[in-house]
């Protein structure tokens, strides 16, 4: 099955950044608030003093919300769009939060994020799933973050979320996250089996694990998890 590029998927995310930042306005839509928030800050766990990293930050909500608990941070996403989105959205932490262009996938654009402070934690809501490779983004991640650091990552459940029949093989396909966005944006499956071989290899241990569902069912939507550098 075809892998998109991250050309392409730049190309459907700078064509959906205004739709995505109109649609989840200041304080996110419901699945975010009630299913994806509530778990990830109990597991990222803020505190004033932490420097974070918030990976594909969109249209900033969470950023504004890490920043709203008194942690300074810097955000990034690859779309131009979105950034420029998120820093007129969320102008008034403007002394809290950087933010920053950067590619996922591109390692030297990854380590220029470092700061002469080290990052305490990382972050990524909702994200890993749209992101071509993110075999350097975790390799990255773990490099940037101090010793004994933590990183919190939502994504779509990729047992029960996905829009083909094939479950181990990796492959992407496209589809909608909002009804009646401009384009269909690039999804990349990847078993838990491979994300989690991934968070080892990058010399992470799991040790915070949510399964969560909109609405009261049987299969969850999401996971959440945070894995600790070691």
């Amino acid at each position: 099955m075809k892998r998109y590029s991250v050309d392409e998927s730049l190309e459907a995310w700078e064509a959906n950044a205004k739709f995505w930042d109109d649609c989840m306005g200041d304080q996110s839509n419901q699945f975010h608030r009630e299913v994806v928030r509530p778990k990830v800050s109990e597991l990222l766990n803020i505190k004033e003093d932490d420097f974070i990293l918030d990976v594909a930050c969109g249209n900033g909500n969470y950023s504004a919300y890490i920043a709203e608990q008194g942690a300074d941070l810097v955000a990034f996403d690859y779309s131009e769009k979105m950034i420029a989105l998120a820093q007129k959205r969320q102008s008034k932490y403007s002394k809290k939060i950087e933010f920053c262009v950067i590619d996922a996938t591109d390692e030297q654009a990854l380590l220029s994020l470092r700061r002469i402070r080290p990052y305490t934690k990382a972050v990524s809501n909702m994200a890993i799933m749209d992101i071509a490779d993110i075999t350097k983004l975790f390799r990255c991640v773990n490099e940037l973050l101090s010793e004994d650091s933590i990183f919190v990552f939502a994504t779509q459940h990729p047992c029960f979320m996905t829009l083909t029949v094939k479950y181990s093989t990796a492959h992407s396909y496209y589809g909608i996250a909002i009804n009646g966005q401009p384009k269909e944006q690039c999804y990349y499956h990847r078993s838990l089996q491979e994300i989690f071989d991934l968070c080892f290899q990058s010399g992470f241990v799991i040790d915070g694990f949510y399964e969560e569902s909109y609405g009261i069912k049987e299969k969850p939507d999401v996971i959440i998890v945070r894995v600790r550098k070691i």
